[in-house]
């Protein structure tokens, strides 16, 4: 493409220009942290589900985070609902650092000290291992624990420990650094509804592309009545219509015709009727 009339330039293309100096005045740090802590909680969350096996499209209720500091609860509130949202969770619940819901145990880390205190590391490691659910939190936040042995001050970095939370019954806990994430992975009645409901509408979304359907196009939808289905659908009918632009979203006993596919719901085999309205 030429340049604009009246301008000219040096290099004959684009790809040879300088990327222009950056005005380090325009960097938002405060964003920036915003969005690592939404980046690593979120990638904490769906790692959790991955342990568990509980699909992203399955809602689960909330999550439990620690606020490790006095800002940390801010910063989190302005990222909350993209986190909440790209983990399909409901509800986050903020817990103090120290609180006893969630148990940290902390253990020497040899390969860091083992070369550095080899002849100490029996004292270094009781001295550890006897940490208080403070002290650990207060090692979390400031990054360092200074401990005397023998006259010797050491000063122990995070990297010289291992901090783990135990899961807690119908949790699974998680950390990374500073962070750490509780999630309740008690599936509910509702949620599993709600789940199926969401799983439908994957499903019927494959259909119209299969079927080359335009995405203005409006559907009907008949489902074979299962038993694993029906409540999912009787509840959330109206949500499956308004997200794959079907004008009915129907129970049937018996399905025929042209228009019957068959689609696997959490390992349920259904027979679903997807029809372009005339």
């Amino acid at each position: 493409m030429a340049p604009p009339e009246g301008i000219k330039y040096k290099e004959n293309s684009v790809h040879l220009v300088l990327f222009p100096s950056y005005d380090e005045s325009l960097i938002d740090k405060a964003l920036e942290e915003r969005m690592d802590i939404a980046q690593k909680i979120s990638s904490m969350i769906l790692g959790l589900r991955r342990k568990v096996s509980i699909k992203v499209r399955q809602p689960l209720a909330r999550i439990m985070v620690p606020v490790p500091d006095k800002y940390f609860r801010d910063k989190f509130e302005a990222v909350k609902d993209l986190i909440l949202a790209e983990v399909n969770v409901k509800e986050a619940e903020y817990i103090d650092d120290t609180s006893s819901v969630l148990v940290k145990k902390i253990k020497p880390n040899f390969k860091t000290l083992g070369p550095r205190y080899g002849k100490l590391m029996k004292e270094i490691s009781g001295l550890i291992s006897a940490l208080t659910a403070k002290e650990i939190a207060s090692f979390e936040n400031t990054g360092k624990h200074q401990v005397n042995i023998k006259g010797e001050q050491i000063v122990l970095t995070t990297e010289d420990v291992e901090i783990i939370s135990e899961d807690i019954p119908g949790w699974q806990v998680a950390n990374e650094g500073k962070l750490t994430v509780a999630l309740d992975i008690t599936v509910s009645d509702d949620l599993r509804y709600e789940g199926i409901a969401r799983e439908l509408v994957n499903r019927i979304q494959n259909i119209r592309k299969e079927k080359g359907f335009d995405v203005t196009d409006k559907i009907t939808v008949l489902i074979e009545d299962h038993d694993f289905l029906r409540e999912a659908i009787l509840r959330h009918a109206s949500y499956i219509g308004s997200q794959t632009l079907a004008t009915a979203v129907s129970l049937s006993k018996s399905l025929s015709g042209d228009n019957l596919n068959e689609v696997d719901i959490n390992e349920v085999v259904v027979k679903v009727s997807v029809a372009r309205n005339s």
